[in-house]
């Protein structure tokens, strides 16, 4: 008997297709409907036992001068609006929101101008730095899932030449966001030249600078302010303030097995408990916020007791710095500053959502900005993968923008390469969790792969990859001509050529990608070779063969291969990719020695 979807009561709860025409046969996302302009815009559905969405948005942390008169809030007299949510607050749709509006084309200015005055979305766009040339985004749960790029010049290696370097490779594979975190050289100079190389929001902990030349005891009300001035005239789009670390938080902390690993958190309790007196950050948390407004920086609620370890994930520490970041997101509104908190960094996967759907209710929607988390502690040198597991949940579950995590986290200063792979594990990450809530067109350029990948054309497949110079390298590792096959199945084997010569499948047949034949693939780049000599799977010889790309190595003419079984039979054309193979394997024995 023959069983159809329903058959089995698929848990479709009416959310967006993630496919503008429902290619292919997936019924959809499983995730809840939309309520763009309510507490869950695009939400997973809730385990048993989740918290629920909190009843309160920024409309209920209005400033004390505001009067509501019928549905509109007015403004005192001589008012002048100056943040993104100030003007969202009088109906001002402002033309940071028009291109945030354009570049998120499942939503329209007026939807992301009611969702900045709901406190649910920030544009981090300083005033400077949009002089600068800044190219306006958004971070909210309405939006497309984001990604932040960390870097910075420390005192054991890096300068101002090599960070900003890094900002431009960062952006070039993927980073919406950066944040300058440099320790040392000179930072001032450094975070200047980065913010304006930057067209994305830059983002900073201003701590770090007010306590270079200093000892964190001697840190004063004055050098904070003077500090958070400096760089928001600077042009700083936004700031993470651990103004969320208590005096009586830190009692909590004495029995984790790794501490505080929050450097602001760390530096804040120890000045606490050297002035026995409550984190300045947080005592003058109303004068942080006027400097703030001014130039209309964001807040970025730190965790400065964020887990650094599975063992003290989800532990009281944590949670009771969250209900001071809930209760410091209400009184930033009434500031009318736009806010995000951060979230945990560890955090075993089973947790996951509860981290997200509790910050969701206590910090009444605010957008939450995580880094990972981690679900694993024991892969230093793979931790942007094991964190990258936990930032798919993170975002499925409601986290609006994810802190990349790279190879060298735990180990090391981040290098150019450690900075692509951050970029490209959490790209895949915050993509994949778009499609899952079901965010509209997120799954487009995942379906005009597959008719490539379907109809064997590899030219097209690489096109539309993420990192298409990559993909090709690998390829041609094992085989540089474009075949209806590929040197994992063979011939015979290919289970995707089968299904395209079966008349009656569609699959390999879609207009605009039926491969128009034979070609040999250009030679290497300087990037690719470089990929393969790093791989070590090719001796230098074939290396060399496919960068000059020698007719005769491969025994192709230079507009067909004879390998290929459009114009032989499959024998031949498996012996023939057999002797490919290996002509450009070593021998197991190579690397014996």
């Amino acid at each position: 008997m023959t069983r159809t979807p329903s058959d089995f009561g698929l848990p479709l709860r009416g959310a967006s297709h993630p496919s503008t025409g429902r290619l292919g046969t997936s019924p959809g996302s499983f995730a809840r409907a939309p309520e763009v302009g309510g507490p869950r815009t695009y939400a997973s559905p809730d385990t048993p036992g989740m918290p629920a969405p909190s009843a309160k948005t920024a409309w209920d942390f209005m400033p004390s001068d505001w009067a509501k008169v019928g549905d509109r809030w007015q403004a005192p007299a001589g008012f002048v609006p100056v943040t993104q949510l100030e003007h969202a607050r009088l109906g001002v749709v402002t033309p940071e929101m028009r291109r945030v509006a354009e570049r998120e084309l499942h939503l329209t200015a007026e939807e992301v101008r009611d969702e900045v005055a709901a406190g649910r979305m920030i544009i981090p766009a300083n005033r400077v730095h949009l002089s600068y040339g800044l190219d306006p985004m958004a971070i909210g749960r309405a939006t497309k899932t984001k990604v932040n790029a960390n870097m910075g010049a420390s005192p054991i290696a890096s300068s101002t030449d090599e960070e900003v370097e890094k900002l431009r490779w960062a952006v070039r594979w993927g980073a919406d966001t950066v944040m300058d975190l440099s320790t040392g050289g000179d930072i001032d100079a450094c975070r200047e030249a980065i913010i304006r190389a930057s067209s994305v929001p830059i983002g900073t902990v201003p701590i770090y600078a007010m306590i270079i030349g200093r000892k964190i005891e001697d840190l004063g009300y004055a050098h904070i302010l003077e500090g958070l001035l400096h760089q928001a005239k600077q042009g700083v789009d936004y700031f993470t303030v651990h103004a969320g670390v208590m005096r009586a938080h830190l009692p909590f902390v004495r029995d984790r097995l790794i501490g505080i690993v929050s450097r602001g958190g760390s530096l804040l309790a120890k000045w606490m408990l050297d002035h026995r007196a409550e984190n300045p950050m947080y005592t003058a948390f109303d004068r942080i916020c006027e400097i703030m407004r001014a130039h209309d920086v964001s807040f970025s609620l730190g965790d400065g007791l964020r887990p650094g370890g599975l063992a003290d994930a989800t532990d009281a520490a944590q949670l009771a710095e969250l209900v001071t970041l809930a209760e410091l997101t209400g009184r930033a509104w009434k500031k009318g500053c736009q806010v995000m908190v951060e979230g945990p960094g560890h955090v075993p996967f089973d947790q996951i959502e509860f981290n997200m759907k509790l910050q969701r209710r206590l910090c009444h929607g605010a957008p939450f900005y995580v880094l990972g988390p981690l679900v694993t502690d024991v892969f230093p040198g793979y931790d942007h993968l094991t964190s990258a597991i936990g930032a798919t949940a993170a975002g499925y579950h409601g986290a609006s923008m994810l802190c990349y995590v790279t190879p060298k986290e735990h180990v090391g200063l981040p290098k150019k390469d450690d900075v692509k792979q951050g970029c490209v594990a959490y790209k895949i990450a915050a993509h994949a969790a778009d499609v899952a809530l079901g965010l509209p067109a997120s799954r487009d350029w995942d379906d005009e792969l597959t008719k490539a990948r379907a109809a064997l054309n590899w030219e097209k497949h690489f096109e539309l990859a993420f990192d298409g110079s990559f993909a090709r390298a690998l390829h041609d590792e094992d085989l540089d001509v474009d075949t209806d096959f590929c040197a994992m199945c063979g011939h015979d084997w290919c289970s995707v050529r089968i299904s395209k010569e079966i008349t009656e499948f569609a699959s390999g047949k879609a207009e605009g990608f039926v491969r128009e034949g034979t070609h040999k693939s250009l030679p290497l780049t300087l990037e690719q070779r470089t990929v393969l000599e790093q791989r070590g799977v090719l001796g230098p010889e074939e290396i060399h063969k496919l960068a000059q790309k020698t007719v005769r190595a491969v025994g192709a003419e230079s507009t067909k291969a004879s390998c290929h079984s459009d114009y032989v039979d499959a024998g031949s054309a498996r012996i023939l990719q057999d002797r490919l193979v290996t002509l450009t394997k070593k021998p197991a024995h190579a690397n014996a020695e």
